[in-house]
C-alpha cells in the first residue's frame, strides 16, 4: 500500500510540475506587471532601516530591504492587499494598498517598545489586523518560535501562550487545547488545510515538521463558521515560510541539540524565486532517546526518531497566486506504558504476550536511541494546493489537499512485525470562497467547505474504530463593514457530515492475535464475535457568529464576539469498541449521540501606551450535548482493567473507558501587562483562567462529577525580557529573558471512576540568549539561539499529562504514582544561512 501511494504522489506530482512549467513558459514578464517599490526609514532621523521585512501575507510574498533602505516587490496580483512592515525596536507598519494604482510606497517607521499592527489570516479570506477581528486571535513569528527551541514539536512551542495548552504524551506527542477544549474540537491546519490523522487518539501528536513553521496564528474559540464541524474550541494554523525575493535562491542549514534526551535535530532548508516562479525544499530528521527527571530517572519508551520532507512549487502573477506543496511525515515513536518494578520502582517492559514476568530494563537501553520492540509508527503523505486568483473584481481562493495518514502500533514482542494497530486515514479537503466588495464598503465572503474521508482497517489484532466514510459539506458566508471607528462583521453557515461505517467481525482462535473475519456466515461461525455494527449516521448544524471592535482611539479599544459553535461526534465516540495500545484505553463508544452546539460570549479590552500594554479578555462557553470519557469501574468499585479482547482481568493492560454526554460550561479570562521602562527591556506578563464545569442532564450532579476532564489550571507568566537590535559590533538582534512559570493546583477535577486525580501545583523557571553574527557588511552569517527550561530541574506532574496515570495498577503506599515531566533541558539552536543567487554586476 505505500508503495501504492507513492506511486501516485509521485505521478501526480510530476503531471502538476509539468502543466506549471508550460503555463510559466507562456507568462512573459509583463504578466507579473504588479509592482511596489519604496524605501523604508526611521520616522524619527530619516536613516534607512537595513534589513526591514516587507510582505504581502495574502499571497506570501515579501522581500528586505536593502543597504539603503530599498525594497522592490514585482509579480503582485491586481487589486487591494494589505502590505506589512516590520523590524525589531520599531512599531509594525500596516496599510491596505491598491497595486493596480500604487507602484511606489515610502514608509518611515516609529520607534516603539511594543510591537502593533500584528497581522493575521487564519479566519478571514484577506489579511487583516488582529486589534481589527472581535474574534480572540494570537499570532506568534518565527523569533517567537527560534527562541523556543527547546520544545520537542511545534505545538509545545505556542503550548504557554494565553488561553493556550497542550495534552501530552512525552516530548515528542502533544495535541493543542484553546479554552479548555481539544482534540476534535480544534483543527490544526497547515497553511489553511486541515490536518486528520485519527484526532481521537491520545497517543500520537500533530503530524508536521516544525522545522518547516514560520508562523503559527490561533483562533481562540468556535471557528465552526469558517471551518465547519470540529472547530468548536478553535484553530491552530501552521504556517510555512514565504516565497523569497524576486531573484532570489536562499537556505540554511540549523542543527538543535538537547542536553536532557539527547535530542538531535536536524534541518536543510532551500527557496528559490524566479520572476514569480517559487519554489522550496525542507528536509529533517530528529531522534532523541528517552527522557529523564529526578524522580523516575530516565523514562522507558519515551524516544522517537523522526524524519520530515517538503517540497513546494508555484507562481506569483499578476492574475494572482498558487502554491503545490507536498510532504512527508515519518515517525517512529516509543509507547510508554509506565510499568514499574514493584520493590526498586525501576522501569519494566513487556516481553511476551502473556507477559507472566516483566524484567527491570537496563541501562543500556534506557540510555539508547535505538526504537524498542514496541513502538508505533505514524505516517502522513500530504499533497495540497492554496490558489487565489483575480476573478471579476474579487478574489476566488481554492484550497484543495489529499492526505493519507498510515497509523500502526506495534504491540507484540514476540511478534515485532505484526501491528496491534494498523488504521489507514484517506482524506480529501475542500474549501472555495470567493471574496468581493458588496457595495458601500460592505467586504463579503461567500464559500463553501468539507472533507471526504475514508478509514480502513489493516491486518492488525486490535481493533478501536471500525473502516467508515465520511462526508462532510457546509456552504458559508461572511460580511464586514466598519463605520469610522467602529469594525462590524458576521455570518452564517449551514453543516452537514455523513457516516457510513462497516460492520465488522473478529475471529479469536488463536490467543492474542485475533484477526478481522471476512468469510461467510460470521454469526454462527465458532469463536467469531461481532466488534462493530454497521452505521449509518447524519449530523446537520448551524452555526454563526457576530461581533463588533470599537476603536476609541489608537490607544484603546474593545472587542466582543458572540459565536454559535457545531460540532458532529467523532467516529470514535460514536462506534469505539476496542483496545487502544498506546493509550492503554479500551474505548466504548455511544451510537445515539446528538451533535454538540456551543453558544460563546468573547469581549476583551486592548490598552497600548509607549511604555505599556494591557489587556482583559473574558469568555464564557456553554456546550448543549458536550461529549467525555470517564472511566468503568467494576463490580467491586475498583477502576476496571481489561485484555486487549475487553475480558475483565485485574492485571490487564487497558483501563476501560465510555463515552458520555451532558451538558458543560467553561468560562474563564486572560489578562496581559506587559511595562517597557526603556526601550530595549520589557517586563511581560499574564494569567490565565479556565473553569470547565459538568451541569448534568437535569438532575443534581454530585461532587466527584462537577468538573470537567483535561481542564488547565490556573497559569501565570512573567518574563524579563531585553532587546538589542543594533547589538554591538558584529552581533547584531541580541536577546537575553528570565521566564518564571506558575501552575496552580488543580483541585477541579473529575474524580468520579478515579478519572483524574489531584494534581499539585509547581513553579517553572527559564531562561533564554541569542542574536545574530554578520560580516563587514552587515550580512547575516550565524544565528544562535540558546534556552533552558525547568532550570530548577523541579519534580513536577502537569495535570495536562497524560503519562501522570501511566504505572502499575497498584502502587506501594505513601508512592505518588504515574510518570514525572521532564526535568532540567538546555537546548542549542545553530542557523547557517547561505545565499546561492546568481549576483549581477553593477
Amino acid at each position: 500500500m505505500r508503495i501504492k501511494i507513492q506511486s501516485y504522489i509521485t505521478a501526480f506530482l510530476l503531471l502538476v510540475l509539468s502543466a506549471t512549467a508550460m503555463a510559466a513558459g507562456k507568462l512573459s514578464p509583463d504578466d507579473g506587471n504588479g509592482t511596489l517599490k519604496g524605501v523604508v526609514t526611521d520616522k524619527k532621523d530619516g536613516s534607512a532601516i537595513i534589513g526591514a521585512s516587507v510582505a504581502v501575507p495574502d499571497i506570501k510574498s515579501g522581500t528586505i530591504t536593502d543597504a539603503n533602505g530599498h525594497y522592490s516587490l514585482t509579480g503582485l496580483p491586481k487589486g487591494i492587499h494589505l502590505v506589512q512592515v516590520s523590524y525589531i525596536g520599531y512599531a509594525t507598519f500596516t496599510q491596505e494598498v491598491d497595486f493596480s494604482k500604487t507602484t511606489v510606497l515610502n514608509i518611515q517607521l516609529q520607534s516603539s517598545s511594543i510591537e502593533t499592527g500584528e497581522v493575521i489570516i487564519t479566519g478571514v479570506s484577506k489579511a487583516t489586523e488582529i486589534k481589527r477581528d472581535p474574534v480572540p486571535m494570537v499570532a506568534v513569528g518565527k523569533a517567537y518560535i527560534d527562541q523556543h527551541s527547546a520544545s520537542g514539536n511545534v505545538i509545545d512551542e505556542v503550548a504557554n501562550l494565553p488561553g493556550v495548552s497542550a495534552v501530552t504524551t512525552g516530548p515528542n506527542i502533544s495535541k493543542p487545547y484553546i479554552h479548555g477544549l481539544g482534540y476534535n474540537r480544534v483543527i490544526t491546519l497547515q497553511d489553511g488545510i486541515r490536518q486528520e490523522g485519527q484526532q481521537w487518539g491520545d497517543e500520537h501528536g500533530i503530524e508536521v515538521d516544525q522545522n518547516a513553521i514560520d508562523r503559527v496564528e490561533i483562533i481562540k474559540g468556535p471557528a465552526s463558521l469558517t471551518y465547519g464541524s470540529d472547530a468548536i474550541g478553535g484553530v491552530v494554523n501552521l504556517i510555512t515560510a514565504p516565497s523569497v525575493p524576486d531573484g532570489k535562491m536562499l537556505g540554511s542549514v540549523q542543527g538543535i541539540y538537547g542536553t536532557n534526551n539527547g535530542l538531535i535535530n536536524g534541518s536543510f532548508k532551500l527557496q528559490g524565486n524566479n520572476n514569480g516562479l517559487v519554489w522550496g525544499t525542507v528536509i529533517s530528521d530528529k531522534e532523541a532517546k528517552d527522557y529523564q527527571n529526578q524522580h523516575d530517572g530516565r523514562v522507558f519508551a519515551t524516544g522517537f526518531q523522526e524524519k520530515d520532507a517538503r517540497a513546494m512549487i508555484g507562481l506569483n502573477k499578476s492574475w494572482g497566486s498558487t502554491y503545490l506543496n507536498a510532504s512527508l511525515f515519518d515517525d517512529l515513536q516509543d509507547i510508554p506504558d509506565g510499568s514499574r518494578d514493584s520493590l526498586t520502582r525501576q522501569f519494566t517492559k513487556q516481553i511476551t504476550d502473556a507477559d507472566t514476568y516483566r524484567p527491570i530494563v537496563p541501562e543500556s537501553e534506557l540510555n539508547s536511541y535505538a526504537i524498542p520492540t514496541l513502538h508505533q509508527h505514524v505516517q502522513l503523505y500530504r499533497i495540497y494546493d492554496n490558489s487565489d486568483f483575480i476573478l471579476g473584481g474579487g478574489n476566488l481562493f481554492v484550497n484543495l489537499g489529499y492526505q493519507y495518514s498510515h497509523r500502526r502500533e506495534y504491540t507484540h514482542p514476540e511478534d515485532a512485525d505484526v501491528p496491534g494497530l494498523n488504521l489507514e486515514l484517506t482524506t480529501y479537503t475542500y474549501d472555495v470562497k470567493y471574496d468581493f466588495d458588496l457595495g458601500k464598503g460592505f467586504e463579503t465572503t461567500v464559500g463553501v467547505n468539507g472533507m471526504y474521508q475514508t478509514n480502513n482497517l489493516g491486518y492488525s489484532t486490535d481493533f478501536p474504530i471500525p473502516a467508515y466514510h465520511q462526508f462532510d459539506i457546509g456552504p458559508f458566508f461572511v460580511m464586514k463593514k466598519t463605520y469610522g471607528k467602529l469594525d462590524l462583521s458576521g455570518g452564517l453557515r449551514q453543516d452537514s457530515r455523513s457516516f457510513s461505517g462497516q460492520a465488522a467481525y473478529v475471529d479469536t482462535t488463536t490467543q492474542y492475535f485475533p484477526k478481522l473475519y471476512t468469510g461467510p456466515n460470521p454469526t454462527t461461525t465458532p469463536n467469531v464475535t461481532q466488534q462493530f455494527s454497521a452505521l449509518n449516521k447524519t449530523f446537520s448544524g448551524t452555526s454563526g457568529s457576530i461581533g463588533a471592535t470599537y476603536n476609541f482611539s489608537d490607544s484603546f479599544l474593545l472587542k466582543g464576539n458572540v459565536a454559535r459553535g457545531f460540532r458532529a461526534p467523532s467516529i470514535a465516540e460514536l462506534s469505539a469498541n476496542g483496545a487502544d495500545p498506546g493509550s492503554q484505553i479500551y474505548h466504548v463508544g455511544n451510537s445515539n449521540f446528538k451533535p454538540e452546539f456551543s453558544l460563546q460570549e468573547d469581549i476583551g479590552a486592548f490598552l497600548t501606551l509607549p511604555n505599556v500594554s494591557a489587556s482583559a479578555e473574558f469568555f464564557d462557553n456553554n456546550i448543549q450535548n458536550y461529549i467525555f470519557q470517564e472511566q468503568i469501574l467494576d463490580a467491586n468499585g475498583n477502576a476496571e482493567r481489561v485484555n486487549a479482547d475487553g475480558s475483565p482481568n485485574p492485571q490487564g493492560q487497558y483501563s476501560k473507558f465510555t463515552y458520555v454526554q451532558s451538558k458543560a460550561r467553561i468560562a474563564g479570562g486572560e489578562f496581559s501587562l506587559d511595562i517597557h521602562p526603556v526601550s530595549w527591556l520589557h517586563f511581560e506578563n499574564s494569567l490565565t483562567l479556565t473553569y470547565g464545569t459538568n451541569l448534568g442532564t437535569g438532575a443534581k450532579v454530585p461532587d466527584s462529577l462537577k468538573y470537567l476532564p483535561f481542564i488547565p489550571p490556573m497559569h501565570t507568566h512573567s518574563e524579563l525580557r531585553g532587546t538589542w537590535a543594533k547589538g554591538m559590533g558584529d552581533f547584531k538582534n541580541l536577546y537575553a529573558f528570565l521566564g518564571f512559570d506558575h501552575f496552580n493546583a488543580q483541585g477541579h477535577y473529575f474524580s468520579a471512576y478515579g478519572t483524574e486525580t489531584y494534581t499539585a501545583g509547581y513553579n517553572l523557571i527559564s531562561a533564554g540568549i541569542g542574536g545574530n553574527v554578520v560580516d563587514k557588511n552587515g550580512k547575516k552569517i550565524l544565528e544562535i539561539f540558546i534556552e533552558g527550561t525547568n532550570l530548577a530541574n523541579k519534580n513536577y506532574q502537569s495535570n495536562m499529562s497524560r503519562l501522570k496515570y501511566f504505572d502499575n495498577a497498584v502502587v506501594p503506599a505513601g508512592v505518588q504514582p504515574g510518570i514525572f515531566n521532564m526535568g532540567r533541558n538546555i537546548s542549542f539552536k545553530v542557523v547557517v544561512p547561505f545565499d546561492l543567487s546568481a549576483h549581477t554586476k553593477s
